[in-house]
Parts: C-alpha cells; structure tokens; sequence
C-alpha cells in the first residue's frame, strides 16, 4: 500500500464561542494527528470550487477526480443500500420528517427530532410499501436512522424537483418551512408524469403516517411524529464514474458504500449499529467505536493487496449540523486515540502516506454545509516542525490551496 485516504465528514468548522472562539479542530487534543502533521505538509481544498457550497455527493465525486456532472445521489445511495437498479428506475433519498399539517402546512423538522428508532423506521416503511397504491410498481427502503431510499420502477425521467427544505443547489442552500409539492424541470410529458407519481406518493404517504399508531405513540411521549417523506437526488441512470480498482475503501454509509463500489473499489463495511433508544447521539458513539476499530482491523488484514485505502467516517458531520461544537471536538479526540493512534504505529515502518481531510465544512454555528475549505494534512515523513492540523495553520501549509478534483494528484495518490 502506498497510501490511505481519510476524509472525516464535514470537518471543516467555524470559531465558536463556546470554545472560546476557536474551532473544534483548534481546541481538541490530538497528540497523534499532531504527529502526523508534524512530519507532514498541510494545507485547505475547496472540495468543488470557491465560494460553492458543496452537497456530500458533489464533494466526494469532485475529490475522486470526477466532472461535477449530476451525480444522482438517488441512484449513489440504492446502490449502496443494496437495492438493484435498472435504467429508467428513478430514485431518491429520502428523509422521515416532521410537519404540522399538509395543506399549506410547514416542515418543522426534516430529521424527524433524530429520535426515530430503527424498529419504528422499519414499521413505517413496510406500511408505506404494503398501503401506498400507485399505478406503477415502488419500494421505499429504510437505511440508518431517519434515512432512507425510494426507487420508483419503469420508465421515468430524473427531471424533476425535490421537496426537501434543505438541500444544497449548484452551491447554494435553499432554506425553506413551507411544504412544497415536485414540479417538472422540463415541458416534456415524461417530466410532467414522473412529477405526478412522485407527488401522488408523497400524499398518500401521508395519509399513511399522520394517524399511525407509530407516531400516535412518539406524540404522546412529547417526541416529533415521523408524519411525512422528504425526497432529493432524483437519479435514472448510475453515474459513470471514474474506476479505482487498485483502491480499497472502508465505509459503512448508503452514498460511499454506492459510491465506492460504482467506482470499481473493494469495499469493506459493517451493519451499523441500530437506534434503539432516543439518544442518538449514543448511537453515534457506538457506530463510531466501531468505524475505527473496524478500519484499523480491516487495514491490517488487507494492506499488502491494494494500493491505496479511503475510510470515511460520518460521524464528526452530525454535530455541525445539530450546533454541538463539545460533541465535535470529543468525536475528533476520540478518533484520534483511536484510528490516529493506529495509523501513527502503522503507515511509518510501512512507507505508506497518509492523508487526512473532510468532504467539506459543516460549521456549528451555522448548523449546515458551507463554501469554507477544508483542511489537509499529507504525512509524508517530511522533516519534523512543530504545527498543528487546524483551519488556520492549514491555510498557512505548504500544499496551498486546493480544488477538490486535484487533491489525488497533489498528494501523488494515483489511481
């Protein structure tokens, strides 16, 4: 092996003032990732280009070198789900959400609180698949806590509109409360039919879930009813991507698990731990525990059959979205006296470069994705000066500032 790729998801951040103005990077301890970059070069990525305010999908195409052609992120995370696709299936991510009425109502919450456990996740979609009647065939898989897949069969176009009120447009977020029903992108019938199926479902999926037993119980304990679907990334066809077939890649998430394995990788993963109680913050501990002792256990066993590795841990992505800069900096602790640890022992007496970055930058006070690059950090066994992998020192590093599609080539990881 030559060399392993870690993107920690949504690692770019913002000063906040619950650390004292400093970011979670700044204010963590990481004796090992400051190893790392104490024999190493950093510098920041634009992971698409200045001032574009990437989606995850965009930004891990961008970073494997890909052109910002529609990546169907639908489509990326059936795969990656398991689900088998034809073309002219059209499908979608998918969000269990919360609203307070359908006609003219808003979306309170397009996470459903991040309460709804995986038994009641699975319960909602087998009712959504068994009373949902459409004229044409559809299969609505639940994934990890409130996400999910849905894929309509047949011939449809991808040329429709989402409905979700957060979702990262060609670089921008659009912000919304109001409910909002697909709408064609283009004048042909096709647009227009594929914009009526997809409509029809999300009211009579609806219909489904505001009176279910299910949710009648989440409200009586004070808990955000799981009462309607959120859709984006409409894809019909797989994206043609470029194929690393000398690359393994450790992920455990729908879209890198689809993305890696479009991409022509070995792809290791594991079941992510199911939420059983309402901390989910619990829950992502127990899956983060298990990320990194998982990549350290599957780097060892298979370092000498590839040339280069990508682990992609998502759990550092979550509380910039929820404005927990403490849950943050704890997670980067964490993972640095875990897999950091690991990696300062193994990459040196192998030769084996390391990298470290993030898809893109979810800063806690803005509890979303932003246009602010991120940091990277090669080790490359450079000679020993004494710095710290942050956002500022980064800016100041010696790769200088990057685009995304160029990162392989400037850290010399060759397909």
């Amino acid at each position: 092996m030559k060399g392993i790729l870690v993107i920690l998801d949504g690692l770019g951040d913002l000063p906040h003032k619950l650390l004292g103005d400093k970011t979670p990077l700044e204010v963590a301890k990481t004796p090992n990732l400051d190893f790392l970059s104490n024999r190493g070069e950093m510098g920041i990525m634009d992971s698409i280009k200045p001032g574009f305010i990437p989606s995850s999908d965009e930004a891990i195409v961008s970073i494997f070198n890909n052109p910002q052609i529609n990546s169907s992120r639908g489509q990326l995370e059936a795969a990656g789900s398991g689900l088998k696709l034809t073309r002219g299936d059209l499908a979608f991510r998918v969000n269990f959400a919360t609203i307070d009425s359908l006609e003219g109502g808003n979306i309170i919450d397009r996470r459903a609180g991040r309460t709804l456990t995986t038994f009641e996740a699975e319960i909602l979609a087998k009712d959504i698949n068994k009373k949902v009647n459409l004229p044409i065939k559809f299969e609505f898989k639940p994934t990890i806590q409130h996400r999910g897949v849905l894929v309509f069969r047949g011939g449809f176009s991808d040329s429709v509109s989402n409905n979700d009120i957060s979702y990262y447009n060609k670089g921008t977020i659009n912000e919304r409360k109001k409910i909002l029903f697909s709408v064609p992108l283009d004048e042909s019938e096709m647009a227009q039919y594929s914009s009526n199926v997809v409509n029809e479902f999300i009211a009579q999926s609806h219909e489904v879930l505001k009176n279910h037993f299910i949710n009648e119980e989440r409200k009586k304990k004070g808990l955000m009813p799981a009462n309607f679907i959120l859709l984006r990334g409409a894809g019909i066809e797989i994206p043609k991507l470029k194929f690393y077939n000398k690359w393994m890649s450790v992920c455990y998430m729908p879209l890198e698990i689809g993305f890696s394995k479009l991409s022509g990788m070995e792809t290791f993963s594991f079941q992510y731990p199911k939420l059983k109680e309402l901390d989910v913050y619990a829950n992502l501990y127990e899956g983060l525990k298990l990320a990194c002792k998982f990549s350290e256990k599957t780097l060892k066993k298979n370092y000498k059959d590839f040339e280069y590795a990508y682990i992609h841990i998502k759990e550092t992505d979550l509380p910039g979205h929820d404005n927990k800069p403490l849950e943050k900096k704890e997670m980067l602790e964490y993972i640095d006296k875990t897999l950091f640890y690991f990696l300062k022992k193994f990459a040196p007496p192998n030769g084996i470069k390391v990298c470290i970055t993030g898809d893109h930058s979810t800063p806690c006070r803005l509890k979303s994705h932003s246009a602010d690059p991120v940091p990277v950090l090669l080790y490359n066994g450079a000679i020993p000066s004494e710095k710290r992998f942050n956002e500022r020192e980064a800016s100041k590093g010696t790769l200088g500032k990057i685009m995304g599609n160029d990162l392989l080539k400037v850290i010399e990881f060759d397909k």
